[in-house]
């Protein structure tokens, strides 16, 4: 177990190797999670909205203003939380308290479902709405690369986060595997164990086996009465 901590990460204080770290699956799916959100939210917010001959911008989702609101939030704090939570992964090996590391891992599996929950809503409402757009309220099919772009980000971005997801619950099962290992074999003691009868270090029980003398036995013969004499 050298070189292994609690909860996936190293021993604590163990410095993070820059590139081993761009190498893991979760860095990776932490990645495309950030550009996933920003091509969401920047496709929304460039040319998610269109003037229809007046000075007010309406949504190109069938004017649905409300499906453009949830698209841009939804995408601005996935990539504020990928951006948060990249480098609280890159920062996880000098957590020194066990308790923090759970409650860093506990926090990710969290939001990550959450979120994976909330792009599914998302792909779907917008998918919807997108759906009951006539070419009539997009004139010279204004903004629908931009909402075609949403909807398929959308969906990939249930796929990261669910990624994310597992990563994390995985991270937390082997947390609670070592937790262990991290509480009571970390201070340098061995575990104790008790030595078997006889061995090295043991104590030995006297044992004494008491006398019995058989109850038939030619030794022991019958005393003989002796007449006196008179």
């Amino acid at each position: 177990m050298d070189g292994v901590g609690s909860f996936g990460a190293g021993r604590t204080g163990s410095n993070t190797d820059p590139i081993s770290f761009a190498k893991q699956p979760q860095t990776i799916l932490r990645a495309l999670s950030w550009i996933f959100s920003l091509v969401v939210f920047a496709s929304i917010v460039n040319e998610g909205y269109v003037n229809l001959g007046s000075q007010r911008l309406h949504c190109v989702f069938n004017k649905n203003a409300d499906a453009c609101n949830y698209g841009v939030f939804v995408g601005l704090v996935g990539l504020l939380a990928c951006s948060f939570f990249f480098l609280l992964d890159y920062k996880f090996s000098s957590i020194s308290s066990v308790k923090d590391r759970k409650k860093a891992v506990m926090l990710e599996i969290g939001f990550s479902g959450f979120w994976t929950f909330l792009y599914f809503v998302s792909f779907c409402f917008l998918a919807n709405q997108w759906s009951q757009t006539t070419p009539d309220e997009l004139p010279l099919n204004q903004g629908a690369d931009a909402a075609r772009a949403a909807i398929a980000f959308s969906f990939f971005s249930i796929i990261t986060w669910a990624g994310l997801t597992v990563r994390a619950v995985q991270k937390y099962l082997l947390g609670t595997d070592m937790s262990l290992f991290t509480t009571e074999h970390m201070d340098g003691a061995a575990p104790t164990q008790p030595y078997p009868s006889g061995s090295p270090g043991g104590v030995t029980a006297e044992t004494t086996e008491a006398y019995q003398s058989p109850p038939f036995t030619e030794n022991n013969a019958a005393p003989t009465y002796q007449v006196p004499i008179y």
